[in-house]
């Protein structure tokens, strides 16, 4: 009786996500015209119809994209988020991960744990993929190495993390016997665990600068990441390894800056920096040729999107997002929580931003190789950094206060970062999230089915 419940509740979420279908939600990538009246669509949203031409070039240059197939796989990439969203909520424990193919993103594909899903998973226009292990499964697997890491050495196993689309925890390490005592360690089964021997070990990139230059006590040099405000204060974000609470910043003209209002380094890479009333913030990011990319939110990007990257080493470069929720042991602590990407970098882009679209991603931790040969890099995810000190993000359009933190609330409130699956309550209606964002003003749940489903 029990399995039968569950088959029909499953059965029931089901049909409502085909139902969802009918009203509305794109089942295919393209940008349809919406009718009269209709909500936006999800690119419409976040601003991914609407790109700036040097963040075009800059995907057509390292993507091997023409303008056409870049600006397509923005809309896609937005209107992918979306449907993996509602699969994600639809699924439940049966859930896998979803991850974007192809040039233009043009496929996307979900994963489940159970055939009987197929069918619903194709109705939103993904592909479907059947594995053994759900999400939440593999994700406690990597919290085990997590709770290790603290416990051991990881000097020779500076990475691990949740491989989606692979389904399965890879643990990079400089040899086989070095995985495998870490995993005995964790209490993790070796056998389902993929391991990746290599001597690469990611670095810090210190002698820093992203979209713009600054400097911490005269000595070290970091860059800012986004444009932030606390209140009527104004500041900026970046990397925790650049400076401590309490040390003072110059800017890239070398005038005085701002204050280190708070900072975490090692266990996350997070920063924020109060500038004094010499200095505006603004939604900008230094794009290529040094035109602006103005940031509209910060939306996470799925595993497989294009994501893009401002330091005054290199420039601008772009890539795709590999892993969220990376681990990383450098030599000078563990950072949890990074994404890692294609994206290149070298010692002086560390702490810039990393934009999807016009979409605030996170802010350069570190990373191995160059822009010669190619490399990995690291970011520290926005969203956590925002919630983490209670900022908000500055963006092209007019901001709110964000609500107040450390309090337990069940009804929408803007300012807020609300996880995929979360609920929440607006207007006495009870929605879900779907993709992992910072909530503002103009994305309140009952106009916003690119980031919000009704339950």
């Amino acid at each position: 009786m029990a399995h039968r419940h569950a088959v029909t509740g499953r059965r029931a979420a089901l049909a409502a996500l085909g139902a969802l279908v009918a009203t509305g939600i794109p089942a295919a990538a393209a940008e349809p015209t919406p009718a009269p009246g209709s909500p936006p669509s999800a690119a419409q949203t976040l601003g991914a119809d609407r790109p700036s031409p040097g963040l075009l070039r800059a995907m057509e240059r390292d993507l091997g994209l023409t303008p056409a197939q870049a600006s397509l796989r923005l809309v896609n990439e937005a209107e992918a988020g979306t449907r993996a969203g509602l699969l994600r909520n639809a699924l439940g424990e049966r859930f896998a991960g979803a991850w974007l193919r192809g040039a233009t993103s043009q496929e996307l594909v979900v994963a489940t744990t159970d055939a009987a899903d197929v069918s619903a998973i194709e109705a939103q226009g993904a592909k479907a993929q059947v594995v053994k292990q759900p999400l939440r499964d593999l994700r406690a697997a990597k919290e085990k190495l997590d709770a290790a890491a603290a416990r051991v050495g990881t000097e020779k196993t500076p990475l691990w993390y949740v491989d989606v689309p692979a389904n399965r925890l890879v643990v990079q390490a400089e040899s086989e016997s070095a995985a495998a005592a870490f995993l005995k360690a964790a209490g993790v089964d070796a056998p389902g665990v993929g391991v990746k021997v290599t001597a690469d070990r990611p670095r810090l990139l210190e002698d820093i600068t992203g979209g713009d230059a600054y400097y911490i006590d005269g000595t070290a040099r970091c860059s800012v990441g986004f444009s932030v405000t606390k209140g009527e204060q104004q500041g900026f974000a970046s990397a925790g390894h650049c400076g401590k609470p309490g040390s003072k910043t110059t800017g890239h003209n070398q005038a005085e800056q701002g204050t280190f209002q708070a900072s975490t380094f090692p266990g996350k890479d997070m920063s924020w920096v109060a500038v004094n009333d010499q200095w505006t913030a603004t939604p900008n990011v230094k794009g290529e040729g040094g035109q602006h990319v103005q940031v509209t939110g910060s939306v996470q990007a799925l595993v497989g999107a294009a994501v893009c990257r401002s330091g005054s080493t290199t420039g601008w470069h772009c890539g795709k997002v590999e892993q969220h929720d990376t681990s990383v042991s450098y030599a000078e602590g563990r950072v949890d929580g990074l994404t890692q990407t294609t994206v290149c970098a070298e010692p002086g882009d560390s702490g810039g931003p990393y934009v999807s679209g016009v979409q605030a991603q996170g802010v350069t931790s570190g990373g191995s190789g160059d822009c010669t040969s190619g490399g990995t890099t690291f970011y520290q995810p926005v969203n956590a950094l925002l919630e983490a000190f209670g900022l908000t993000l500055t963006t092209a359009e007019a901001e709110e206060e964000p609500a107040p933190q450390g309090e337990t609330v069940q009804t929408w409130a803007a300012g807020r970062v609300y996880e995929a699956g979360a609920t929440v309550t607006h207007a006495g209606v009870r929605y879900r999230c779907l993709q992992t964002h910072q909530a503002r003003t103009p994305w309140s749940p009952v106009g916003t089915p690119a980031l919000w489903q009704r339950v």
